[in-house]
């Protein structure tokens, strides 16, 4: 893996020992008054997001290592249920992480699910976690089956953050409430589209993979849904936030590796 911009200073390349000089390259900014909330995503060459319906199927050696140490540098994994199902979401394990990039929090993030109905299966490898690893939090809506909310409570922590929806600014609210301010998205397009729509993305990272897909996959963000009105909780929004918006970004790194480019953008505070 090599750094193809900016070009790095003597001594910062990133070499062998990839784990600390990420770790410097995708460091999160010191804490402000809001999370900070960055994105992690795949895309083919031709813009697909999956192939045969998955992400990781997009992903290689180097997006996995930039994966794991995203994951080792946040406080929390945020995704949504429709992902998590279809990735066969897990607890984060130990191994999995740097244990270097966690120093003075708990070994392994937890994964925080947004699901309105709470259509979960509560014998799921994500709510079924082995002992030790960080419990699953379940974000919902008064509108989950009381007999659902009981059974997941045995083995995650549940949130209601919602009525009849639960919006990605209300979640947010919620981690953010909780302590959690590295804020990890890891999709789905449903979710980054709320979190984009709502002017709260402050950073993308994205993989390029090799590959043409083809297909009728969709892109990393899908059109915004009518989430409908209601008392949800929210954060402050950026200037230019919504539907129709652009949302501008600035390109603060990108590594190479067999083909795969991966690059790390920024918003940028004039929106242009």
């Amino acid at each position: 893996m090599q750094q193809i911009f900016p070009a790095p200073p003597p001594g910062h390349e990133v070499g062998a020992d990839a784990g600390p000089a990420l770790g410097r390259l995708y460091a999160y900014p010191e804490p402000g008054e809001r999370p900070w909330l960055r994105a992690n995503m795949v895309a083919s060459a031709d813009g697909a997001a999956a192939a045969d319906g998955k992400s990781g199927s997009l992903s290689g050696a180097a997006d996995r290592r930039v994966f794991s140490v995203l994951r080792s540098l946040a406080d929390v994994i945020l995704v949504g249920a429709g992902t998590a199902r279809a990735e066969r979401y897990r607890p984060v394990r130990p191994a999995e992480v740097w244990p270097q990039l966690r120093a003075g929090r708990a070994p392994t993030p937890p994964i925080a699910v947004l699901t309105r109905a709470l259509d979960l299966d509560p014998g799921s490898g994500l709510l079924a976690a082995a002992s030790g690893l960080a419990r699953t939090i379940v974000l919902t809506t008064e509108a989950a089956a009381p007999d659902l909310v009981t059974a997941v409570s045995l083995r995650a922590e549940v949130i209601v953050a919602g009525q009849q929806v639960i919006t990605a600014a209300a979640a947010i609210a919620a981690l953010a409430g909780r302590g959690y301010r590295r804020i990890l998205v890891e999709g789905g397009p449903g979710l980054l589209a709320q979190i984009i729509a709502g002017g709260m993305l402050d950073e993308l990272c994205l993989t390029y993979s090799p590959v043409l897909a083809g297909g009728s996959a969709g892109r990393i963000v899908a059109a915004p849904r009518d989430h409908g009105t209601g008392p949800q909780a929210s954060l402050p929004g950026r200037p230019g936030a919504g539907p129709g918006a652009l949302t501008g970004l600035r390109l603060a790194h990108v590594l190479e590796d067999e083909g795969y480019l991966l690059c790390r953008y920024l918003r940028r505070d004039d929106n242009a």
